[in-house]
């Protein structure tokens, strides 16, 4: 996880603000699902 994101959501919980947290979170998993797609896609290329 990106440290930027790891403050943001520190921030967000010690704040309580449960309208950030969803979104942050939301943001964690699309671009955990982005990087997936990015490695798997780059593995398929490697393979003879």
């Amino acid at each position: 996880m990106p440290q930027w994101l790891c403050n943001q959501l520190t921030r967000a919980f010690q704040s309580k603000n449960r309208r950030q947290i969803r979104m942050l979170n939301d943001c964690w998993f699309f671009y955990r699902n982005k990087s997936d797609r990015e490695f798997q896609e780059g593995r398929k290329q490697q393979k003879p």
